[in-house]
């Protein structure tokens, strides 16, 4: 079984991803954890934000991209009973359903439990972004 860096690098729709977590040091993070779940935007999801002016702050970039990354491996069949998982950004992602659809956050999933040598992949439609932290809560 393949490790989540060497599932990204195999796989085209995260060229951008890959790019992004380069661009601020967080490959070797990828290919050095144990036991993670990462929420990874496909090429397509970053067309939703503006990446180019994003990527000129890495302190932002650091931000939005660890905003991706939990510990534990948190499956789909888990993730609505979790409702907030938290995130190596420090703060919360939140599991809600919409129209009975489950969403984390802003982001819709198109593929889940890509299984791992060192945790979990689900492919995400939108880019979270963490000054929204808490907002998709439907109970709030």
């Amino acid at each position: 079984m393949k490790d989540i860096l060497t599932t990204l690098r195999e796989d085209p729709a995260f060229e951008t991803l890959l790019h992004a977590l380069n661009k601020v040091s967080l490959l070797d993070t990828l290919a050095e954890a144990k036991n993670i779940t990462l929420f990874a935007p496909d090429n397509k999801a970053f067309t939703n934000i503006n990446l180019e002016e994003i990527m000129l702050n890495r302190s932002k970039l650091t931000d939005i991209l660890t905003y991706h990354i939990a510990d534990g491996e948190h499956p789909f069949a888990t993730l609505e009973e979790e409702e907030s998982i938290e995130t190596r950004n420090g703060k919360n992602l939140t599991a809600h359903l919409d129209v009975g659809v489950l969403r984390i956050d802003n982001a819709g999933m198109t593929r889940t439990d890509i299984r791992c040598s060192n945790g979990i992949i689900h492919v995400i439609d939108n880019v979270f972004l963490p000054q929204f932290s808490g907002w998709y809560c439907a109970c709030c």
